[in-house]
């Protein structure tokens, strides 16, 4: 697909300024937050750490799109954060791009962990397109308030750096054309962008979130009857960071981004299209998306 320089362009200065106010403002009231707590905890020891984000809540019906082992769904489903215990099972779809037997064949923890989706209630549906979502007949005529899509990847094995971004736009391209219609309608969610604090701990690692207690609850609305969000997670580091250069098509707002704690969500893997575990360096973060009116 041919892509003007001009709309391709004013997209990319659109999206980096809507993220760059987005996370002035959330630097802004965590500065303002530090501040306050540091006076309120000055001379009893350094203030406490800010939570980590779930933008689930336990009513959410969830479409989970790209999953490769199933390890996030797994996550969710068997050992999810305290706030999400009550969260049926038969509230997640996880779907899988490969067949059941391409899938199995290419991640070898993939069975184990879809039979006890499956035992627990949860729906599991393989050969599912995330850019051609309407062609799954499981899906017609459903909408959903998360849609998530973790590390969305061509996996052409790309060598060539353009040819690889460009492959990875219109994937997320054809992923943002096709949730459309999976959406649930609804108002405009309101961001929460407030966090609470954990206890004190000696700990500086921000990373430490085991402790079920101290994991915000923040959700993109708790007005009933929002309209359906996207959630796209990626890490924060070129080349992922070039891939928001895309036409604006359909029309998102941007909500909000926030980091993804992997240790989280135990046990989950983020795997590569081809199967293998997936390293680097860099921070992982989610960006929330709904559609405009």
């Amino acid at each position: 697909m041919h892509m003007g320089h001009k709309k391709k362009t004013s997209l990319k200065a659109t999206l980096q300024s809507q993220q760059t106010r987005l996370r002035n403002k959330e630097k802004a009231a965590h500065a303002a937050e530090a501040a306050e707590l540091k006076t309120k905890h000055k001379g009893k020891g350094k203030a406490p750490a800010l939570r980590p984000t779930i933008p689930f809540t336990p009513t959410d019906k969830i479409l989970l799109v790209g999953e490769g082992n199933f390890s996030f769904a797994h996550a969710l489903v068997i050992d999810p954060p305290l706030s999400l215990e009550h969260l049926p099972p038969s509230n997640i779809t996880a779907t899988s791009y490969d067949s059941e037997e391409e899938c199995y064949d290419k991640y070898l923890d993939a069975r184990s962990k879809v039979e006890v989706l499956r035992e627990r209630g949860a729906e599991v549906l393989f050969g599912v397109d995330g850019t051609r979502l309407g062609k799954c007949n499981a899906l017609k005529g459903r909408r959903f308030d998360r849609v998530v899509f973790n590390f969305p990847h061509a996996g052409k094995g790309i060598t060539d750096q353009d040819r690889n971004i460009l492959s990875n736009q219109m994937l997320i391209l054809g992923f943002l054309r096709s949730v459309v219609d999976c959406l649930a309608e609804g108002t405009i969610p309101t961001p929460n962008l407030s966090r609470k604090p954990k206890r004190p701990a000696d700990d500086d690692d921000d990373d430490n979130v085991n402790d079920d207690e101290d994991i915000d609850t923040s959700s993109p609305s708790t007005v009933q009857g929002a309209r359906g969000t996207v959630l796209i997670t990626l890490r924060n580091v070129p080349p992922y960071t070039n891939w928001d250069e895309l036409p604006p098509n359909p029309n998102y707002k941007l909500l909000r981004s926030f980091v993804f704690h992997r240790k989280m969500w135990k046990g989950y893997e983020h795997r590569r299209t081809k199967g293998e575990r997936a390293h680097g360096r860099g921070e992982d973060r989610t960006w929330e998306f709904c559609l405009k009116d």
